[in-house]
């Protein structure tokens, strides 16, 4: 009987025994631990964090899932919105701002289709800068380039000893965009730069010209001494009837009746200036060894004259900057991309 119970005994053991093994084979299972499930939602959480955004952690797989998807698709409509952005050149001058971000999104990647009309983009309202309160409403003149069709305002300045110039109070605006990385060298058109290659930019400050173009001599007059091609009057790339803007012009513009403030009364008054003058420079920034520099800052602009050291690769220049109140004749390379200003000729 005894033996009858120890051989029941050992058999109700090894029957455990074989339960408890049974079950240590479920847990190699295909059922996708915990641990995983975790590290799938911080994988969500990194990617986010991009949009400045995060997921709660210890969220079930689908939830992660779900959650990458929808970021993904908001993803590819913000990645959609930017190339509209850089392929169009008003996208930043627009004033409509959407109220709803997440219609703003949808609604941009489905413009990245369509191309964009530059009708949408609202001219730049020249009168501004020509505010002053030293002058009279009616010290202005308006002036059509008959070769575009753009017009600018200009004005008579009246200098100390009876000097006077009659000088437009805008940068020209004339020619073809290239790229601010290139050269301006197709000797049988004008061309211009446009600040961060955005021709709106061009409506607003007016082009940027290498030394030689502005002169309308050709290219290879930056790398080589043109001294014999410059006329007294030079007109350049100004209309006809005007000439460029000389040194000698600019002094008699800061010595202007009323004008206490040198180059502060010539610069307008969103410029750090008084404009006293007129003049209305305006900080329409430059072209720097093929960069675009310092726009709202700064403004560069020749002369139509070659540095006397170094005549082959320079000419001489000026500067203002939003808050300078000094002013001189500098020289600098020729192919820099820098403002032009004209002035009627006599």
């Amino acid at each position: 009987m005894k033996t009858i119970k120890k051989i029941g005994l050992v058999s109700a053991v090894v029957l455990a025994m074989l339960a408890f093994s049974a079950c240590d084979d479920d847990s190699s299972s295909p059922v996708k631990p915990e641990p995983e499930v975790s590290s799938e939602a911080d994988d969500v959480e990194s990617s986010s964090s991009v949009e400045g955004k995060s997921e709660e952690k210890g969220s079930s797989a689908k939830d992660a899932e779900s959650s990458s998807s929808a970021k993904s698709g908001s993803n590819s409509a913000k990645s959609s919105s930017s190339s509209v952005k850089s392929s169009s050149s008003f996208t930043s001058s627009s004033s409509t701002k959407p109220e709803n971000p997440a219609s703003s999104s949808s609604a941009k990647s489905s413009s990245s289709s369509i191309p964009v009309s530059s009708s949408e983009y609202i001219p730049y309202n020249h009168a501004g800068p020509l505010l002053a309160d030293s002058l009279n409403s009616n010290a202005y003149q308006k002036f059509s380039d008959s070769r575009n069709g753009r017009s600018y305002y200009y004005l008579t300045i009246n200098g100390k000893d009876g000097a006077s110039v009659t000088v437009m109070a805008e940068n020209l605006n004339i020619g073809e965009m290239v790229n601010g990385d290139k050269d301006q060298t197709n000797d049988t058109k004008i061309e211009r730069y446009c600040y961060d290659n955005d021709t709106t930019k061009c409506d607003k400050y007016g082009g940027l010209y290498q030394w030689a173009e502005m002169m309308n001599l050709p290219f290879e007059c930056n790398s080589k001494s043109c001294a014999d091609s410059i006329k007294p009057n030079h007109q350049g790339i100004c209309p006809d009837g005007w000439r460029l803007l000389t040194y000698d012009d600019l002094v008699v513009i800061l010595k202007a009746d009323g004008n206490e403030h040198g180059i502060e009364g010539a610069r307008a008054q969103g410029f750090g200036g008084y404009n006293t003058t007129g003049y209305s420079l305006v900080g329409a920034g430059y072209n720097w060894n093929y960069g675009f520099k310092n726009i709202g800052e700064a403004v560069y602009w020749f002369y139509p004259e070659e540095d006397a050291d170094s005549p082959a690769t320079k000419a001489s220049d000026s500067f203002t900057g939003q808050s300078l109140n000094s002013f001189a004749k500098y020289s600098t390379k020729k192919i820099h991309g820098f403002s032009v200003r004209c002035v009627k000729s006599k």
